[in-house]
């Protein structure tokens, strides 16, 4: 499937737990201030490329825990993305995604393909980035207002479980 992405960074630690392919979507319609990737929110920016090609550079590195979807925003391309996750599962490999988006907003728009894409989400980091809460000591977010979410706990208990609460 097609995917339009602004980049891909190997072998990132930062983008959530391990070693991790981190694919940076093209386009996004927040326009958060101070947002650290502006050049992603062009919708007609970046490059074309296929689920089936990330997915050859995973299987080309052993090393990786996972995978995590970054933005722009991933939400805006929720099919091949899903597809794409699931893929990663059947590799043994975790899926992290960042939105900002809150899940709940997600949940309203009543999307299949947005549903597929949180059905195979292992930790979701939620939420607009926020410049006055900016804090570079969180863990795997930027502003103390973005969740980390474990998905898994949430579909089994309907209940929202937060990791990394060092707000």
């Amino acid at each position: 499937m097609k995917l339009q992405i602004a980049g891909i960074i190997d072998d990132s630690m930062v983008d959530g737990e391990g070693m991790r392919l981190t694919v940076f979507t093209q386009g996004c319609p927040h326009h958060c201030p101070g947002c650290h990737n502006p050049a992603t929110h062009d919708f007609r920016g970046g490059r074309e490329t296929t689920t089936e090609a990330i997915l050859a550079e995973v299987a080309a590195n052993p090393l990786l825990s996972g995978i995590t979807f970054s933005g722009g925003e991933p939400f805006m391309q929720p099919a091949p993305l899903a597809r794409l996750a699931r893929d990663i599962h059947a590799r043994g490999l975790t899926v992290w995604s960042y939105t900002g988006f809150t899940l709940e907003e997600l949940l309203q728009r009543r999307n299949p393909a947005i549903d597929a894409l949180l059905a195979e989400i292992d930790v979701l980091i939620d939420g607009r980035y926020r410049e006055d809460l900016r804090d570079l000591t969180l863990a795997f977010r930027g502003s103390s207002n973005q969740r980390i979410i474990d998905m898994d706990h949430w579909r089994k208990t309907g209940k929202i479980k937060l990791l990394y609460t060092d707000t």
